[in-house]
């Protein structure tokens, strides 16, 4: 039985907590970046959380 190859696109933008949840990027801050506040770009800067539905797609990808 061959081993099973991770998703290259999903071990670059996910990382796993220590409590085995899903850290993840915000979008919106890669480019266009002019005609968005100050505000906005500093909230997205932060790291925050996979949402829960899509935690089991992300985990096969990984091979969690």
């Amino acid at each position: 039985m061959p081993k099973v190859k991770t998703k290259s696109g999903a071990k670059k933008r996910f990382k796993l907590t220590g409590s085995g949840k899903l850290k993840r990027k915000h979008a919106f801050k890669s480019h266009i970046l002019t005609k968005k506040e100050t505000k906005q770009k500093r909230n997205l800067t932060h790291m925050t959380l996979v949402h829960k539905s899509d935690e089991k797609s992300i985990k096969e990808q990984l091979n969690i």
